[in-house]
């Protein structure tokens, strides 16, 4: 599961990237500056695998991770092939959910793509973008249902229907995301990957003196998002830039205290890209690791199990499971264990965002 950061060129796209990741995206002042995506694969911040290290003292500990990809900058024209378009658009297809980075800034040293900042007009140009493209999709498969239904079949006719619903939507402006489908309908509508079915979490790009509290950019953002599902994050991210610079922690956090913040907007902006993959944690627990696995929201115990080896699923026999506030609470497995706080839970187990768990298998 990965997220794309789009946006148009320069907004801070790339910079965003390089504080995520640490993987030095190339960062320069003129568009198409990253031609080819990059992927980085950022730590998820958890102070609850911390809480578990410090009661386990194991080893070694290994953070859940997230997949992140910095997506060439878009520009007008895109849906048609203009700047790096096809490409922009096949890259984000490929992603699970979008970031899309909206600048919110004032800096004549930095310049923009349409010659002043107007975060609602960068908007509705990715999205429109993005809208064409999914128009474009649709009428291909719309010719071949149209066909297929007036031979009358029922099955056809359900799609067609489906289908026409959709581009009344995206004739409108709107997005896919904005549609709420039937779980019969979202079999015709998920094979057709659509741009715009996609979650979306936006990143309000400003400056220093706005980082907590926002600006007149922001609000304007706010009030256009307002019926969509999406959330809206406020981020400097040239400050979060300097920031990941500093080598002690100590230095980061005196830092972050001067302008009034207290823990990096990254790691905000990473816990909000991971909810928005529909992702959450369980952790295994012992002397040798203390580990956060990723699973999807929903996932069985077998299924969970399946995540650390297939075998595991296969041969799935029962779960021990405690409740990550028993484990904090109790201090040590052996203690829930005699509190009678442990649980066994077999293969119909939906498993709870923070449980602690081992498996029990046999293959």
């Amino acid at each position: 599961m990965k997220a794309g950061i789009v946006g148009l060129p320069n907004v801070g796209k790339s910079t965003l990237f390089n504080c995520l990741s640490n993987a030095k995206a190339q960062s320069a002042n003129f568009p198409f500056c990253t031609i080819e995506p990059n992927l980085g694969v950022v730590n998820v911040p958890d102070a609850r695998i911390e809480k578990l290290e410090e009661l386990v003292n194991p080893e070694k500990v290994i953070p859940a991770t997230v997949e992140i990809v910095d997506i060439a900058g878009l520009v007008r024209g895109a849906s048609k092939g203009e700047g790096l378009g096809n490409q922009f658009l096949a890259n984000i297809r490929e992603t699970d959910a979008i970031l899309h980075v909206l600048r919110c800034f004032d800096n004549d040293n930095i310049v923009h793509v349409d010659g002043s900042v107007d975060p609602i007009r960068d908007k509705e140009t990715i999205d429109i973008e993005l809208q064409l493209k999914d128009l474009e999709t649709l009428e291909k498969r719309l010719e071949r249902v149209k066909r297929t239904a007036k031979t009358g079949n029922k099955e056809a006719q359900k799609e067609l229907e489906v289908l026409e619903k959709i581009q009344s939507v995206l004739l409108e402006g709107k997005s896919v995301r904005t549609i709420d489908f039937t779980e019969k309908e979202q079999e015709f509508v998920a094979p057709l990957q659509f741009i715009t079915s996609k979650p979306v979490l936006y990143i309000c790009n400003v400056d220093e003196a706005s980082a907590k509290h926002g600006n007149s950019y922001v609000e304007k953002v706010k009030e256009c998002v307002k019926d969509e599902d999406a959330e809206i994050i406020t981020l400097a991210v040239a400050t979060e830039a300097d920031i990941a610079e500093l080598e002690a922690y100590e230095e980061r956090q005196m830092f972050l205290s001067d302008i009034g913040l207290e823990e990096p907007g990254v790691s905000r902006l990473i816990r909000s890209a991971y909810t928005l993959l529909n992702l959450q944690t369980y952790f295994t627990a012992g002397v040798k690791e203390v580990r956060a696995w990723t699973i999807t929201v929903g996932a069985t115990a077998p299924q969970a199990a399946g995540v650390i080896h297939t075998d595991f699923e296969k041969g799935f026999i029962r779960a021990e499971v405690i409740g990550y506030d028993d484990y904090i609470a109790f201090g040590s497995e052996a203690k829930v264990k005699e509190a009678g706080k442990m649980r066994v839970e077999g293969k119909e187990y939906i498993v709870a965002d923070g449980d602690v768990m081992h498996f029990r298998f046999n293959v």
